[in-house]
């Protein structure tokens, strides 16, 4: 049984904008979703964060911001008692070819070798077609909250093949309920 959460960023833990998070600033999580993530950790599951980030190869942000957005993130969450393992990004445009721009499976792969575990049958938290793709590629758990773009992806998608909640935190409270 797989202890690993891999979790998207923009729509799952933080607010999302069709015009992305360029600021740390900008920066907000959803409400719930840090308290989520402690709860999680604390209940001895490993999270790691695995996030496209074409902002960087637009040019709208640097990855010094990025980087401060993430110490953000860590921050709020090492607060709430909880930790994050790792977080992995993908720097590239939709046009780069590269292998880790999700749907493809490179970031999980990152994130498989940085904790020496296998995420088949991790849970892969998401709000977008590509989350759940690249889930089914991994071998994860597709979870599709509807926070975020999640709304947008069920509609265009209504049969979409993954378990829906929420938001994270309703995830959470779901998972940690069956634990007992």
């Amino acid at each position: 049984m797989s202890k690993l959460i891999i979790l998207d960023r923009d729509g799952v833990i933080n607010q999302d904008s069709d015009s992305y998070i360029k600021t740390v600033e900008e920066w907000q999580p959803i409400p719930g979703s840090i308290e989520a993530i402690a709860k999680l950790s604390q209940a001895g599951y490993l999270i790691a964060v695995a996030t496209n980030q074409s902002g960087i190869a637009r040019g709208l942000f640097s990855e010094q911001t990025l980087q401060a957005m993430h110490e953000k993130l860590l921050s709020m969450v090492n607060d709430a008692k909880g930790k994050i393992e790792c977080i992995v990004y993908c720097p590239h445009g939709p046009n780069d070819t590269c292998d880790c721009r999700k749907p493809q499976t490179g970031l999980i792969k990152k994130i498989e070798s940085a904790l020496k575990t296998s995420a088949i049958n991790a849970w892969l938290v998401g709000d977008s077609l590509r989350d759940i793709e690249a889930a089914r590629k991994a071998g994860c758990k597709p979870i599709l909250v509807k926070s975020g773009k999640g709304l947008r992806t069920l509609k265009t998608y209504p049969a979409i093949e993954a378990e829906i909640y929420d938001d994270l935190a309703d995830f959470a409270k779901v998972l940690l309920s069956q634990d007992h």
